[in-house]
């Protein structure tokens, strides 16, 4: 482009400039994308139903599993040294935040 310019001079170099400044504010004005709109909206339902199948495999999946219930495993032996409890709280023989039985 500059040895077109510099050839032609600069009054032919500016009415050059003008019309690739036509040509190019035409080309961008028009859309030159290799999805069409269609296929953008094809492949948003995609995506959509994708979605709601995921939805619904996590919901059954989820149910599945809490209705299966769990395992209850026997309670451990009360070893003597498991609460050891040589002097008396600050607030009382229950723990700090144990629910107090006191009969009234």
């Amino acid at each position: 482009m500059a040895a077109s310019m510099a050839r032609f001079g600069p009054r032919s170099a500016s009415l050059l400039l003008r019309q690739r400044a036509k040509g190019n504010a035409a080309a961008s004005a028009k859309r030159n994308f290799s999805a069409s709109a269609h296929d953008d909206a094809r492949e948003a339902a995609k995506w959509e139903k994708i979605t709601y199948a995921g939805i619904a495999t996590c919901t059954i999946l989820t149910i599945y599993n809490l209705s299966k219930g769990h395992p209850h495993h026997e309670e451990p032996p009360a070893y003597p040294y498991l609460h050891i409890r040589n002097k008396e709280f600050p607030w009382g023989p229950d723990g700090l935040f144990e629910k107090k039985h006191h009969d009234h």
